[in-house]
């Protein structure tokens, strides 16, 4: 009788998706970052998105903190669900951000001083993290699904730590700047 193990494997080449992928990801962003936004969208309160990106930021870290634990625990096919559910968040997240800064115009932060300072470092790294969180995340889970584990092990030890940043960071972007909008 033959099992998963004993079929024959083909290992695919995730790298061309996984590159334009980053970069329509990344630049789509960056596009509606310089986007004035509609003046005039009274459809609904659009300032439920940005909350609804906190809650989905704030999914993708427990989810991820969850594969975190049952990879520790060899738990492979939890750690696999945990973060396939990681990825839903991080991608419904993006439907969000992306709709929101679509149709919104930008909110300024209205704090000054040392809460400025602290504000603008995180929403710094915040944004750089997460431009290099798109293609880590993408190699990672390719180097899983072509069993390639020795090298996913190695990519993994900077994936997690950063999307776990990005993840939480998103969350305190929004708890600083929600009285301003």
């Amino acid at each position: 009788m033959m099992n998963e193990t004993d079929k024959p494997f083909k290992k695919r080449h995730y790298k061309p998706w996984i590159i334009t992928l980053s970069i329509i990801l990344i630049s789509a962003v960056g596009l509606l970052a310089g986007m004035p936004g509609a003046e005039d969208f009274d459809a609904f309160d659009l300032t439920i998105l940005p909350l609804l990106n906190a809650i989905f930021n704030s999914f993708t870290f427990v989810f991820l903190i969850c594969a975190l634990v049952a990879i520790l625990n060899k738990k492979y096919k939890v750690h696999s669900r945990f973060i396939y559910a990681a990825f839903v968040t991080t991608f419904l997240f993006l439907l969000s951000y992306v709709t929101y800064h679509a149709l919104a115009p930008s909110t300024p932060f209205g704090g000054e001083g040392a809460i400025a300072a602290l504000y603008y470092f995180i929403l710094i790294t915040h944004i750089v993290l997460a431009a290099a969180i798109v293609p880590l995340a993408l190699t990672s889970v390719a180097r899983a699904w072509n069993r390639e584990y020795e090298r996913h092990k190695k990519i993994v030890h900077w994936t997690m730590p950063i999307w776990l940043y990005v993840s939480i960071t998103g969350v305190l972007v929004y708890v600083l700047i929600s009285p301003y909008y």
